[in-house]
């Protein structure tokens, strides 16, 4: 059935009501993209904060890895963690997150490299902190900035990768209405249905759109 009053966003093909759908289908959606960033903010971070702040063979074997991991196109990494862990919600999320880490280790490293120089830095060095005290006292708290705003982004990009995976079917499996599964269950109906593949879509570049707007909140980049 199209969109009516009964069923705002009209039923499927099985006259399932789609609005239920898309809602239900965010948990799902959502708490994936989260599961993503998280593992790619909390390993990649961990990962270019230690080459930042590490120095010699240390910083140059993090970051040749980095670079293999760079060399690699993201879907293709993506579908080899997919079929080496399975199919399944949390297993999509793992790979996402396992492609994002990269991203977040070159940036991690770049922000601790960058305070690391800066001028109070130098300043409290001078004045007799040791390199612990300097590191979680000031190199650490102002290089987080950049990496959270970054992460907000990455949220996006997940959801983007996460509803890809689910269109080619390495996804979240059926009955579960992923926001991408619901995209590739409506494309066959497409010229008869338009809101199966409609509704979804819009809720996945929303959503994209919403992470976009507040990273450049959080970095402070006006539009």
């Amino acid at each position: 059935l199209a969109p009516q009053a009964h069923y705002w966003l009209g039923t499927d093909q099985l006259g399932r009501d789609l609005w239920t759908r898309v809602v239900y289908g965010a948990v799902h959606s959502l708490s994936a993209a989260l599961i993503a960033v998280a593992i790619g903010l909390v390993v990649g971070t961990a990962l270019g904060t230690l080459a930042g702040a590490l120095t010699g063979r240390v910083e140059s074997t993090i970051m040749r890895l980095v670079d293999v991991l760079l060399a690699i196109p993201s879907l293709l990494l993506q579908l080899t963690v997919i079929i080496l862990l399975g199919f399944g919600t949390v297993n999509a999320a793992v790979a996402v997150g396992v492609a994002a880490i990269a991203s977040f280790a070159r940036l991690a490293r770049a922000e601790v490299v960058r305070v690391r120089h800066s001028d109070y830095v130098e300043a409290a060095r001078g004045s007799g902190g040791t390199f612990f005290a300097v590191f979680w006292r000031h190199i650490l708290p102002n290089s987080l900035t950049a990496v959270l705003a970054f992460a907000t982004l990455q949220f996006g990009q997940a959801m983007l990768a996460l509803a890809t995976l689910s269109f080619l079917g390495y996804g979240t499996p059926p009955p579960v209405p992923e926001w991408g599964l619901l995209i590739a269950e409506g494309r066959n109906y497409l010229s008869t249905a338009w809101w199966l593949t409609t509704f979804p879509g819009l809720a996945v570049v929303a959503v994209v759109l919403a992470a976009n707007r507040l990273s450049r909140q959080w970095s402070g980049v006006r539009p």
